[in-house]
């Protein structure tokens, strides 16, 4: 599959974050869980290179959006856009107790897409959607 433009890709991903932002106001987390038939049910690799022009377009967005993005909405935009195309996306929530902090990111079979991979190795998984 031959990759998106990146007006095209950018422009998805303004309507990705839009979207999040209505659904998570008006039904909360539960509104923007992925719906189990959107999991993956296997880890299956992706495509390397739609994988990284899917987190640099969501990079090049996030700093025009009109309010800051955490993590949570990051990971689960660009696994959306990414199980869209194909690729195996998961996205993790992890946690450190003491001093409380929390994280989530993406991962496609196993390995870490759009952040630090220390995370991955330094928080306890409390989730994956």
């Amino acid at each position: 599959m031959l990759p998106p433009s990146n007006a095209w890709l950018h422009a998805r991903v303004l309507w990705e974050l839009v979207r999040y932002d209505i659904v998570f106001a008006c039904r909360g987390l539960a509104g923007v869980r992925p719906a189990r038939e959107e999991l993956p049910n296997v880890a299956r690799p992706g495509n390397a290179e739609m994988e990284k022009v899917i987190c640099q377009a969501v990079r090049a967005v996030a700093p025009v959006y009109w309010k800051p993005i955490r993590c949570l909405q990051r990971s689960l935009v660009t696994a959306r856009m990414m199980r869209d195309h194909g690729i195996g996306a998961e996205v993790v929530i992890g946690y450190c107790p003491v001093p409380f902090f929390s994280h989530a990111w993406v991962e496609v079979a196993g390995r870490v897409a759009n952040d630090s991979r220390v995370f991955q190795t330094r928080l306890r998984v409390l989730e994956r959607l």
